[in-house]
């Protein structure tokens, strides 16, 4: 956990007003109230990639929050695959050949 003023210092660019816009448009999501603001790893992770996208990329406050919805629909996307993954895995042999085959046969076409 890291409190809202270490955040913002431990990141050289990012700046506290866009840090609040971010929070006030639901972009980051902190723990705590107003004045006892904190954050989880995972959410500061998300602001160090938000900072890269509107201070390196260029990406205004309006398209940040299209392109942080379509990472977040990549990553769902990549654990649900995951899980299927894992859910195949644990079949017997038959089962996962015809999930196999059926997969190959789609690849074709």
């Amino acid at each position: 956990m890291m409190k809202l003023e270490e955040l913002v210092a431990s990141i050289g660019a990012l700046r506290r007003e866009d840090l609040d816009i971010w929070i006030t448009n639901a972009m980051v999501r902190p723990l705590g109230q107003r004045d006892a603001v904190v954050f989880e790893e995972a959410e500061c992770a998300r602001v160090r990639l938000i900072c890269t996208l509107h201070y390196e990329m260029d990406l205004d406050h309006e398209a940040l929050p299209i392109v942080l919805d379509l990472i977040d629909q990549l990553h769902e996307t990549h654990y649900r695959l995951r899980a299927l993954g894992e859910a195949v895995v644990a079949q017997d042999e038959a089962v996962r050949r015809a999930i196999l085959d059926r997969v190959k046969a789609r690849e074709k076409g």
